[in-house]
């Protein structure tokens, strides 16, 4: 049985945008200021913006730009285990 999905991975994305974009202002920047600062192309930074698409390398670049790495290499840092078998699993492979 598949558990319920709360959020589509679009919806996902799109919400992530939303986040950046909303830094983005909140630093009193531009797009095309923060497409000079970060190395992004503006045209990436608009339809990141605007459809939640980018590749990991202008996240990270974006996310250098806009003094929020730390939020990148903070993810996937504190997942907790699905289950006894992930735990079993990841001792298994020590």
């Amino acid at each position: 049985m598949k558990p319920f999905v709360w959020e589509t991975p679009d919806e996902l994305d799109k919400k992530l945008a939303e986040r950046v974009r909303n830094i983005r202002k909140r630093r009193s920047l531009s797009q095309q200021q923060l497409a000079e600062q970060s190395g992004v192309s503006y045209g990436s930074i608009k339809r990141f913006e605007q459809t939640g698409q980018i590749s990991l390398l202008g996240l990270t670049r974006i996310a250098v730009a806009l003094d929020i790495a730390d939020e990148l290499r903070e993810l996937f840092t504190r997942v907790p285990y699905k289950d006894i078998q992930e735990v079993m699993n990841e001792t298994n492979r020590r």
